[in-house]
């Protein structure tokens, strides 16, 4: 546990955040300068094929078979890059033994994360806290991820003993900008399937995912001067609140849970002469998915006909599918995490998961890819916090799929 906690402070304080305004793979050299570290500690650990795709921006290595037996090649995936939040200057704080109490994350400035604000803080009382120092992210999402796959093939490796196929492994840029996993080289990681180890706190499981599109309108308006705009003036702004006011009020994500979906005005920039509304829509179910962009469609088709011309146009763009549509055909990915956990005494958490993930993309290139938890809790902001003994857990969660596979193969 002392090597994954000191491997875990090490790999946070190192500034990995993604950048959605560049344009290059990956989107900052920091996350290259990462995955170089931890291709040199992949070597030192032992591991073989290991490889820095300077194309796509993704790290892979080999944990090689310990048995001549047939064993479906398996893979476990994390992301280098860190959240639009400040990760600068990223100084831990470790409580051992905590006690369940406020905690104080700078005293300096005052900042404390508080129980009433966040009651599921006392689910970790004994246990080693590791918290940001209030004025950063932690970066938990996802080097804890990173570490605990680390952490579970270096056991492995300790123990050949234990019989077990080739465990592919990969470390990828751009997640939390959306992008990494579109260059994702599916075709050079034969696994039959995969498990992105992305997910919150102990026990969180999910194989379902949103559909994801985003829709950009564009809106031409006509500007001139108010003393004389009779009959002449169209106002881009208006026509653009006119669109939104015509969506369903309740299906917003504020509103919005389980299985229910929404549409989310992301950005309305405009002038009276030229406006654009960025949407993101979301649906578990594929047919109401396509329904939603229907919808939208619909209202700016019947708003273009009631205009002198055509003055508004609308651009659709998927972004990834439900990975339920690919693990459901066959469920030996799901039902392996379920039995690893159980034999571990943990109890699964399985939800529609609201968002997408790596996975999302991967499953759909052919290998399913549901999504494993890493122990973390509050990610993306300044309250972000894990324990040690959540990533333990989650290692060897990690090293009982890798066991259980070898064994259901014999079945």
């Amino acid at each position: 546990m002392n090597q994954l906690l000191e491997r875990f402070i090490r790999y946070v304080k190192i500034n990995t955040r993604s950048d959605a305004s560049s344009q290059t793979v990956p989107t900052t050299q920091v996350q290259v300068d990462f995955a170089r570290i931890i291709e040199k500690e992949l070597g030192e650990i032992g591991l073989s094929d290991i490889h820095y795709n300077e194309k796509n921006g993704f790290l892979t290595a080999t944990l090689p078979a310990t048995t001549n037996k047939e064993i479906p090649t398996i893979g476990f995936i994390a992301h280098l890059d860190t959240a639009d939040y400040n990760a600068e200057n990223i100084e831990p704080n470790v409580f051992t033994n905590y006690d369940g109490e406020d905690v104080v994350l700078n005293e300096k400035l005052g900042i404390i994360m508080e129980t009433e604000e966040f009651p599921n803080l006392k689910d970790y009382i004994g246990q080693t806290l590791i918290t940001t120092d209030g004025t950063t992210l932690l970066g938990a999402d996802d080097k804890a991820g990173i570490v605990e796959i680390l952490d579970a093939v270096e056991y492995l490796l300790a123990h050949p003993e234990i019989p077990h196929g080739k465990v592919l492994l990969a470390f990828g840029p751009d997640e939390e900008i959306g992008r990494g996993a579109d260059r994702f080289d599916a075709e050079n990681f034969p696994a039959k399937f995969a498990y992105t180890v992305d997910s919150g706190r102990v026990g969180c499981f999910e194989y379902e995912t949103f559909n994801a599109a985003q829709a950009v309108i564009s809106i031409e308006g006509t500007s001139v001067h108010p003393g004389t705009a009779y009959k002449t003036m169209v106002n881009a702004i208006k026509l653009g609140e006119k669109i939104d006011a015509q969506l369903p009020t309740a299906e917003v994500p504020e509103n919005t849970r389980g299985y229910e979906g929404f549409y989310l005005l992301t950005k309305f920039i405009g002038s009276l002469d030229h406006a654009e509304l960025t949407y993101i829509i979301r649906d578990h179910d594929k047919e109401l998915f396509q329904q939603r962009k229907e919808l939208l469609a619909e209202i700016v088709g019947e708003l273009n006909a009631s205009l002198d011309k055509k003055r508004i146009s609308i651009a659709f763009l998927d972004q990834y599918y439900n990975m339920k549509e690919i693990i459901e055909k066959d469920m030996t990915p799901v039902e392996l995490a379920i039995k690893a956990m159980g034999n571990l005494g943990i109890k699964p958490d399985i939800q529609p998961f609201r968002g997408g993930t790596d996975g999302s993309k991967i499953s759909f290139m052919g290998i399913p890819t549901p999504n494993l938890f890493t122990g973390g809790e509050n990610f993306h902001g300044q309250y972000e916090f894990i324990t040690l003994e959540a990533m333990e857990l989650a290692a060897k969660t990690i090293v009982e799929i890798i066991k259980e596979n070898a064994i259901t193969s014999g079945d």
